[in-house]
């Protein structure tokens, strides 16, 4: 893809799509799980919902990240927009499990098509303007960005918890549908700003794509045979997916259930997940810092077990004041090893395989956090929402090792460079 931007002008673009992509989910995390409740589902029946959208992401990942290497990235992630504003405006009427499975499944299909193109786009057209640039700064920023979005997101959705109902609409349905104009605001902002350069368009082209994309899923999948570091990456979403489950659905509960009243749950929520989102963008700030020391894979190992922690800390800690620090220090944490993430797969692939591969990482995350969905509400009813989030941190902790293979082959490939050229090579200002 050649591409007509800077550095800086790819890199201001992909921030502000990546911040307004996020903003909805700001604005839904408060009253998501909540508001099913409200609606008549059980915890048993939010987690049997869940389940539609990882299902739909394992089987429409890898086609999905195919076909954005192939047809391109830009109508992909139209696609994905569209969908995520049926899903949210089925989502504020939906008063029936079949309804919320239905709009858990659009949502996982919306995944399937968002999880990798945006910030694949990102570092090809960075790499098209600058070859040697570093792209890991871009991606820090992003997850700073996304924390900012969030966090705004989240705190004006408790707010307008807060502030009670508007006529017949419940106080926590108002951030459903301020999130559907958000949304709607992120579709018209990403038919402006993102361009990209496609060999052909029409109908023939997209026949092409279509026929291209199992070739492009193949050479993602020997990628992925081929490198046991790439394999190790792709294998820690299994475990993320499944504890993320702990502090992104069952946190809610958890600070109800030591508050004793879910509506003044929800309202806490709201300034809580702001705070923790602004953490979680100051860890991500942090990126440039832990790749200098302890580097990214160490650094990414040691996170990891430290988020384990955080979430040990939120299911036994007694009172919300203790509950709500260690959910703080928790998203720091996730903030800060994201980036460190991403870094370490985009250095696995090559540009036209580049979204295949980003797929092939979320499809592990997703369908395991279907998984924990099941298994975690299943055990919070069966024993407590505190032992459920005991054994979510401990599956989160159990990831780190796998960093191990991109430690040893950093190593590696640092002593080579090493050997090849002793001389240090200056730092190139950015354009």
């Amino acid at each position: 893809m050649v591409s007509a931007l800077s550095v800086r002008q790819v890199r201001r673009r992909y921030l502000t799509l990546y911040g307004l992509r996020w903003l909805p989910t700001g604005l839904m995390i408060p009253v998501m799980i909540l508001l099913m409740q409200e609606r008549g589902l059980s915890l048993p029946q939010i987690g049997l919902a869940a389940t539609a959208q990882g299902l739909l992401v394992l089987a429409l990942e890898l086609p999905t990240g195919g076909l954005a290497d192939a047809l391109g990235r830009r109508p992909v992630l139209l696609a994905a927009g569209v969908l995520n504003l049926v899903s949210l405006s089925l989502f504020a009427v939906a008063t029936s499990f079949a309804l919320f499975f239905l709009v858990w499944a659009l949502q996982g299909i919306y995944r399937a098509l968002d999880s990798g193109p945006l910030e694949s786009w990102y570092v090809d057209a960075t790499l098209a303007a600058d070859p040697e640039a570093e792209y890991e700064r871009g991606l820090g920023h992003a997850g700073t960005v996304a924390g900012l979005a969030i966090g705004g997101g989240a705190l004006l959705g408790g707010g307008f918890v807060a502030l009670g109902p508007i006529g017949s609409v419940s106080a926590l349905t108002v951030p459903v549908l301020v999130a559907v104009l958000a949304q709607v605001v992120a579709l018209v902002a990403l038919l402006v700003l993102l361009v990209e350069q496609r060999p052909a368009t029409g109908a023939a082209a997209v026949r092409a794509s279509v026929a291209q994309a199992p070739r492009m899923i193949g050479e993602a999948v020997g990628l992925l045979r081929r490198s046991r570091v790439l394999l190790a990456l792709v294998a820690v979403e299994l475990f993320w997916g499944f504890g993320m489950v702990t502090f992104e659905s069952l946190l809610p509960v958890r600070l109800a259930e030591v508050i004793g009243d879910p509506e003044r749950a929800a309202a806490l929520l709201g300034p809580a997940s702001s705070a923790a989102w602004l953490v979680s963008a100051a860890g991500a700030a942090l990126t440039p810092l832990l790749l200098r020391w302890p580097g990214a894979a160490p650094g990414a190992a040691l996170l990891r077990i430290l988020q384990g922690v955080t979430v040990v800390g939120m299911g036994l800690f007694a009172g919300p004041v203790g509950v709500l620090v260690a959910y703080l220090a928790c998203y720091g944490v996730h903030g800060a090893s994201n980036p460190l993430h991403s870094g370490l797969l985009h250095r696995q692939v090559e540009g036209p395989y580049r979204t295949s591969v980003l797929s092939l990482n979320s499809m592990m995350a997703q369908p395991a956090g279907a998984l924990g969905m099941v298994a975690l509400t299943a055990l919070a009813a069966a024993a407590s929402v505190s032992t459920a989030m005991v054994v979510g941190g401990v599956v989160l902790a159990v990831a780190a090792p796998l960093y191990l293979p991109a430690w040893f082959a950093g190593r590696k490939q640092a002593a080579v460079d090493a050997a090849a050229d002793p001389t240090p090579i200056p730092v190139r200002a950015e354009r």
